[in-house]
């Protein structure tokens, strides 16, 4: 674990879990020479993330999802399940469509990012997943769609913890589940993008999810959207 750096204040601060130390340095050296964002701490394995989480009090976690001690799922899972308010937890994975992904999305992680994007990837991951929203991308929604898609015992209707929604609000999650932005669903409904913003503010609320991420996958494990649609 390498040693907290100095900080702003105000900075979104960043803890980096890789068992590849070129990856380490590297996304470390990308993240701190953008303004805003500074890396607290490395670490090489999610053997005792709950100590370094607590010690270096990041806002994002950049984890690994494939490491041979302790994987980046558990690690992420005891991470997302520590009290008070836990850091956002992005996953780092070489392969869009790893089987792992899933997995992570029920856990509660807050974005994907595949280890070769672009430097403006990385940065824009941090800001966005830091701001509170989820980092789904394309490629990984396609790969979540297949895969429910192959599943055979989907409900044939939506599930009942839906019946708390308004028809807007199935109208606006059904949107999110198909990857749509929120400027995106504000013209396809006609609202207002904040109306938009507030809607999902309301479903995460009376679904209890915690971001965009985990109300994608509520939709699909729900039957409120199939592949194919």
């Amino acid at each position: 674990m390498s040693p907290a750096l100095d900080v702003v204040d105000d900075a979104i601060r960043v803890l980096i879990v890789d068992d590849q130390s070129m990856i380490r340095a590297g996304f470390a050296a990308l993240l701190d020479a953008h303004e805003g964002i500074t890396v607290v701490g490395t670490a090489d394995d999610g053997a005792g993330i709950s100590d370094v989480v607590r010690r270096t009090q990041p806002d994002v976690v950049l984890m690994d999802i494939r490491m041979p001690k302790v994987s980046g799922l558990d690690a992420a899972r005891t991470i997302i399940g520590m009290p008070g308010t836990p850091p956002k937890v992005i996953m780092l994975t070489t392969f869009d469509a790893d089987e792992y992904v899933f997995a992570a999305l029920r856990v509660g992680a807050s974005g994907f990012l595949l280890k070769d994007s672009p430097p403006e990837e990385l940065t824009h991951a941090v800001r966005v997943v830091a701001a509170g929203e989820a980092l789904l991308s394309p490629k990984i929604t396609r790969a979540l769609i297949a895969d429910y898609a192959a599943r055979p015992t989907l409900p044939s209707s939506p599930d009942a913890t839906l019946s708390t929604l308004t028809d807007r609000e199935l109208d606006v999650m059904k949107l999110v589940a198909a990857g749509r932005s929120n400027a995106e669903i504000a013209a396809a409904l006609y609202l207002a993008e904040q109306t938009v913003k507030t809607h999902v503010s309301r479903i995460l609320n009376k679904l209890d999810l915690r971001d965009r991420t985990q109300l994608v996958v509520c939709a699909y494990e729900s039957g409120l959207v199939r592949a194919g649609r």
